[in-house]
């Protein structure tokens, strides 16, 4: 290879490493907000689901095993 051919093949490896970096950095960015927009619902939903059980009058119940569980199976 001469002088002339390497630069134009390192010229060419540039070009398409640029090329995957920005489409990397547009996957990222909408990946950012896709996750900003679901951690606001969540926040949205942790909200809707204290103020439900406060209407309710009850605590949230914590890390309570579902009613269909009976470890005494197991």
């Amino acid at each position: 290879m001469t002088t002339e051919e390497q630069i134009a093949r390192l010229e060419e490896l540039t070009y398409f490493q640029e090329k995957l970096l920005r489409e990397l950095n547009e996957a990222l960015a909408s990946q950012q907000a896709q996750l900003d927009a679901l951690e606001k619902r969540l926040a949205g939903l942790e909200e809707h689901m204290t103020t439900l059980l406060d209407s309710f009058g009850q605590d949230a119940p914590v890390n309570t095993l579902p009613p269909h569980y009976m470890p005494e199976r197991y």
